[in-house]
């Protein structure tokens, strides 16, 4: 049976001891709460906000997110990419993102503030307007990604070949320009 919270607050719930009643969440606000490994397929998430919450490897089948904040949270491992795709809304500041997918994802202007994004998957994702702010991609897998207008002016550590991802207008600092031409074999200095 599904079920229906609105305005709601839940403060450190650890939902791998107690279970976690799927169903509809409209403008509520998780603190310090533990969905490691938990199963939040179907459920829908509307203009919710996540702060401090482990989400590791929590199972996304067809979770609807919408205007869904997450501040200082740790996501290791999700894939974003099973989550329902009409209307997926996400925000992201201070929150560490490892080996998470978000593969063929349509995340128009999302936002990525101060997060590490090691291993991330944006294989043929559409990132159009995205801001990485301050934020870590080492090791982050781009090709044939969409990332037209996006900002990675603040953003270190991350490679992408120019030929193989739409990059049209994306902003770039001097100092990230090596992880745009790494795969020539030029040295910026």
């Amino acid at each position: 049976m599904s079920t229906y919270h609105q305005d709601q607050i839940f403060s450190n719930k650890d939902f791998t001891q107690t279970l976690f009643k799927k169903g509809e969440y409209e403008s509520c606000t998780f603190k310090n709460c533990n969905f490691s490994d938990v199963d939040l397929s179907g459920s829908r998430f509307l203009d919710c906000e996540f702060s401090d919450c482990n989400l590791s490897l929590a199972k996304l089948f067809k979770t609807a997110m919408k205007e869904v904040k997450f501040k200082d949270c740790k996501l290791l491992g999700l894939r974003f990419d099973k989550c329902e795709g009409i209307g997926l809304d996400l925000d992201f500041e201070n929150c560490l993102l490892d080996n998470t997918s978000f593969y063929q994802c349509k995340l128009k202007n999302i936002r990525f503030k101060n997060c590490r994004l090691y291993e991330t998957d944006f294989v043929e994702a559409d990132l159009n307007g995205a801001d990485f702010q301050g934020s870590d991609l080492k090791g982050a897998i781009f090709e044939n990604t969409i990332m037209e207008k996006a900002d990675f002016r603040h953003a270190k550590n991350f490679i992408i070949d120019p030929e193989i991802n739409r990059i049209k207008k994306a902003k770039f600092a001097l100092d990230g320009l090596s992880g745009l031409l790494q795969k020539y074999g030029i040295e910026v200095e």
